[in-house]
């Protein structure tokens, strides 16, 4: 009984030892990957360095022969003229009258024909507005009507102040004379202190 005990006991203690000698082996695997993984970063690390190096040298030397070489043509700064343009403009010719302003010829009056003979002005409407007293004169061989007036006021040195006009619709026969009393002209300047009216169009009444 003695002897079967003893068997056991050293098959143990063998398997004990190889079970060492692998976790040896398996550490020490272990270790050579790491210290040559070790190696490789740096020799990358070194190249990449170096390339770096290499990359800002030649930038730095391109720059300084660019900036040496003499600005080209193109790149010039001095400014180009451009050239300018001739536009050739046509002929102007005379355009034939049409029909509507023909009809509105014939249709307006003879001005040197028609004139103030006589004008009088004075203050209304608590002395804000102009009422213009004026007769008018037509020696044309036809009545007129609608008869346009502009009448400039200014102080007592001349100064001019400022413009009224009004259209009188009456009508005025051929070769008479018509007047119109107080017309109102519309508001003046507090400075007016005379006026002058005149014609500025008429139609064939």
């Amino acid at each position: 009984m003695a002897e079967s005990v003893v068997e056991p006991a050293s098959a143990t203690i063998g398997e004990t030892d190889m079970n060492a000698r692998l976790d040896r082996t398996g550490l020490g695997r272990f270790a050579g990957i790491g210290e040559r993984l070790a190696r490789a970063v740096t020799v990358a690390s070194v190249s990449f360095g170096r390339s770096l190096l290499w990359l800002l040298a030649a930038i730095i030397v391109g720059g300084s022969v660019w900036m040496l070489l003499p600005l080209s043509r193109g790149n010039s700064t001095e400014p180009v003229k451009p050239e300018l343009a001739t536009a050739e403009t046509a002929p102007l010719t005379d355009a034939a009258p049409t029909p509507a302003a023909e009809a509105q010829a014939r249709a307006n009056a003879e001005l040197d024909r028609l004139r103030i003979s006589s004008q009088t002005w004075r203050r209304g409407g608590l002395g804000a507005k102009a009422l213009v007293t004026l007769t008018l004169r037509n020696d044309n061989d036809y009545a007129v009507k609608d008869v346009e007036i502009v009448c400039a006021f200014a102080r007592r040195d001349g100064t001019h102040l400022t413009d009224r006009s009004r259209v009188l619709a009456d009508t005025v026969s051929m070769k008479s004379r018509k007047t119109f009393a107080r017309v109102p002209v519309g508001f003046v300047n507090v400075n007016a202190d005379q006026a002058k009216c005149s014609l500025v169009a008429a139609r064939r009444a």
